[in-house]
């Protein structure tokens, strides 16, 4: 079978007094059956190509699957009354959702089981359930499409029943006043951004219900939040750069909705509430972020006092408060840490992790007076692992971690954190695990991934389906790439904007420096990345094809000025202080220089898998199909290229507990293929 070839249709694009062709511009309806008709015969192209994959692709999901206990439960935690928990029985792709009054030991109560919800849907994923004050109502949103347009539904818990109250279009977000009759939630515009803040009550129409508040400027999200006191009920503005907090008594809805700090560009913040004031994490004069506190009645920033103050070397990313002390999260040296700190100030420590390279997070901690605190622990080698840590005795009790069925040892194998030089002399951080055995002597074919956008950062986490390379003597890499923020927020600044390709340069050095080391051989390299980090994959395929024997680019953002000028798409206004906004010239310009889809060329690309999903709302499935038609009209190399569209499914691919590993083992199997 041949490979399909995409009907060229021009269509000139000007701006700035610069003119783009592009010729598969038609690709960009979703709607039009020669588009349907486009895209799946590119899936059987792939299918053909991937034939004689298919029994490792079994074995590999089988492999995977069967690592993962059959019937699992999560840890329960306590709030309001309730032991809440979720649970899978053998065999489901979905969780059950339940709680138990006051004890463990009492009966369970399932609140909702998804296995039935999800039956007549291709796509399933339940988002949020929230349970009223008075205990008597779950609110609970759920998407059928994988769009992330979530419909919210509300069950009586005493009498079973659904009650007919169906919001659709909205976020996923809900919120309940503490009248146990009202709840708070978030719809969506017509390029998905969250925009309006709606207030229900109980048992009326939707066509009545209250609008609170609009968010108007496009380059800002809305949404809806509750405070861990259950106090306040908390208007969220955000945009890349900026916040603005609005808060109202929860207590008694109907009273003024109040701002804390009014929305000033580059001053971010978040707010806790505790006692008589509000605590802030911000930014304000503090780069890597510092933890203020004011009065409840004093809220704007000329009253905000110091608690944690700003360092330049110690990122703070996260807090909780509780009845006798608060938790930060903080990134110190490119690892999260967590340090514990007495309201009193006379307990102060950072909880002691001895491994080289790891991850550490808070877990959910929804009850003000208790003495423990929980968090979750998981590395490269360390499945995940939820820790409960009393704060002053500092007594820890592992309360679980997620069992690997089968023969896996985290002795067998070893991880290490390794450092590449940069362009520009940075130092990158790199993640590794292999199996023990396996030669440092240039030898090991190697699968290195990386993100490097959003100040989002790739921390070492363990995976399922990883050891299945690991045993296959793969070394697994993670470049902790600039445009993330695992070395500070500097180091997220150093990778946006007019500094982006420092993301795409330190990657490359990144893949040379485990050559040069001899942890991979130099014809034995994959790189893995997706959405933001499959434009990594774009970018670097057009600047050093030749250091790559495979790409896999997953939901790739890859025509990247023609999104960016389109305000119809979701996200695009939101994005113009992450990318720069190419209405600008300066930022068209850097952009077009390392935009992929603009930037392929005559030459020889390595072997590619890219991947896609027909109602992506991130990355519009048009992006990588445009760029894999001109790929393959363009390129001079004979090497695999293969797009696969997910025709059910968006940005997240498949819903459930076990589906998604089908897509994990696809892509496994393409690079064992070309590997041979």
């Amino acid at each position: 079978m041949k490979a399909p070839i995409a009907k060229k249709i021009p269509k000139n694009l000007t701006i700035h007094n610069h003119t783009r062709t592009d010729n598969y511009f038609w690709l960009n309806k979703r709607e039009d059956q020669k588009v349907i008709d486009y895209l799946n015969s590119e899936n059987a192209y792939t299918k053909e190509v991937m034939h004689d994959t298919e029994k490792i692709q079994e074995q590999l999901f089988k492999e995977f699957t069967s690592r993962i206990k059959p019937s699992d439960e999560s840890v329960p935690y306590f709030l309001n009354g309730y032991f809440y928990y979720t649970r899978f029985n053998k065999g489901d792709e979905q969780p059950i959702i339940c709680r138990k009054k006051h004890t463990l030991d009492e009966k369970e109560e399932i609140m909702l089981d998804a296995n039935d919800m999800a039956k007549g849907h291709d796509y399933f994923d339940l988002d949020n359930v929230v349970v009223s004050e008075d205990n008597s109502m779950a609110a609970y949103s759920f998407d059928t499409v994988s769009r992330r347009k979530y419909t919210i539904c509300i069950k009586n818990l005493i009498t079973k029943e659904t009650l007919s109250d169906k919001i659709p279009n909205t976020s996923g977000s809900i919120i309940w006043a503490n009248d146990n009759k009202t709840i708070f939630y978030t719809t969506k515009d017509e390029t998905l951004r969250q925009n309006k803040i709606f207030k229900h009550l109980i048992g009326t129409s939707v066509k009545d219900d209250v609008l609170i508040y609009e968010e108007k400027d496009s380059t800002f999200d809305v949404d809806v939040t509750k405070s861990k006191s259950r106090e306040y009920i908390f208007i969220v503005s955000s945009s890349s750069v900026s916040d603005e907090y609005r808060y109202i008594d929860a207590n008694n809805i109907t009273k003024e909705i109040k701002i804390i700090q009014p929305r000033e560009r580059d001053l971010e913040y978040s707010v806790s509430h505790f006692g008589n004031y509000f605590y802030i994490l911000t930014n304000a004069e503090a780069k890597n972020f510092k933890i203020v506190r004011t009065s409840t009645s004093n809220t704007t920033k000329e009253y905000w006092e110091d608690i944690i103050p700003h360092r330049n070397d110690v990122l703070i990313e996260d807090i909780t408060l509780f009845k006798s002390f608060y938790a930060i999260q903080e990134r110190i040296n490119g690892l999260t840490q967590i340090r514990i700190k007495s309201w009193d100030n006379s307990i102060d420590y950072h909880i002691p992790f001895s491994e080289s390279t790891f991850a550490v997070h808070f877990a959910n901690n929804p009850e003000f007076n208790v003495q423990e605190f929980r968090y979750i622990y998981t590395s490269l080698t360390t499945p995940k692992t939820t820790v409960e840590i009393n704060y002053s005795t500092q007594k820890k009790t592992v309360l679980k971690q997620t069992p690997v069925i089968g023969t896996y040892s985290p002795n067998d194998y070893l991880s290490e954190r390794i450092y590449a030089t940069a362009n520009d002399n940075t130092q990158i951080p790199i993640s590794l695990v292999y199996k023990k055995g396996v030669k440092r002597d240039g030898t090991a074919p190697i699968l290195l991934y990386a993100y490097g956008s959003y100040g989002y950062s790739i921390d070492p986490y363990f995976s399922f389906a990883r050891i299945s390379l690991l045993d296959r003597g793969f070394i697994f890499a993670i470049a902790h790439i600039r445009g993330g923020e695992e070395m500070g927020r500097y180091w997220y600044d150093e990778g946006k904007m007019l500094n982006k390709r420092n993301t795409f340069t330190d990657f490359i050095a990144c893949t040379k420096h485990i050559i040069e080391k001899k942890y991979a051989h130099p014809d034995k390299v994959f790189a893995m990345g997706g959405s933001a980090g499959g434009l990594l994959m774009g970018a670097i395929a057009n600047m050093q094809p030749q250091l790559y024997k495979g790409i896999i680019a997953a939901v790739p953002f890859v025509d990247v000025i023609t999104t960016m000028l389109d305000e119809s798409i979701p996200l695009t206004t939101g994005e113009y202080d992450e990318w720069g906004n190419p209405n600008i010239k300066k930022y068209y310009d850097y952009i077009l220089s390392y935009s992929p889809y603009d930037n392929v060329k005559q030459q020889n690309y390595p072997a590619m898998l890219v991947t896609t999903g027909l109602h992506d709302s991130q990355v519009q499935y048009w992006e990588p199909a445009k760029w894999v038609a001109k790929l393959r009209d363009i390129k001079t190399d004979n090497n695999p290229l293969l797009l696969w569209t997910n025709m059910n499914f968006g940005h997240s691919g498949a819903s459930g507990r076990f589906e998604p590993y089908k897509e994990t083992a696809l892509e496994y199997a393409f690079i064992l293929k070309i590997l041979g």
